[in-house]
């Protein structure tokens, strides 16, 4: 069954995530992010060139004739096949069709008052149905 990892009252969600990508990259961690939006998932695959100079990242598109190989997914189509089903993060308002594929998840909830209402019923959605949650709120540093 998933485990499912809350982190609420994130102030910058791409930033956020571009640090759990670094402790998951660190541990040989495979995981897959997700977001609906592709300007966001533009912006992530940006962000992730340059969030650290000490750090490489290596992350494709969903997609990508290398994605098999990349430890790093990042997609915005429930659609489209993925390459593993190690971690994910959970980036956009909604439960992800295919979550239940993954060993675990992050959702990130920020501080926005619609993020707040949406991470609200996931967390009803997923605790109703049994799942393992745990609720971390963020460090703002």
């Amino acid at each position: 069954m998933t485990r499912i990892d809350f982190h609420s009252k994130v102030p910058d969600k791409l930033n956020y995530a571009c640090r759990l990508i670094r402790k998951a990259q660190a541990a040989n961690t495979k995981l897959v992010v997700f977001t609906e939006d592709p300007a966001q998932l533009a912006q992530i695959d940006a962000l992730l060139w340059t969030f650290s100079e000490q750090d490489f990242l290596p992350h494709v598109i969903a997609g990508d004739a290398l994605a098999m190989q990349t430890p790093i997914v990042l997609t915005d189509d429930c659609e489209r096949p993925l390459p593993h089903h190690h971690a994910l993060i959970n980036l956009s308002r909604r439960t992800p069709d295919y979550f239940a594929r993954f060993e675990r998840m992050f959702e990130l909830v920020s501080n926005d008052e619609q993020d707040l209402i949406a991470g609200r019923e996931r967390y009803k959605y997923y605790q109703q149905r049994g799942y393992p949650l745990t609720h971390h709120v963020a460090d703002p540093s």
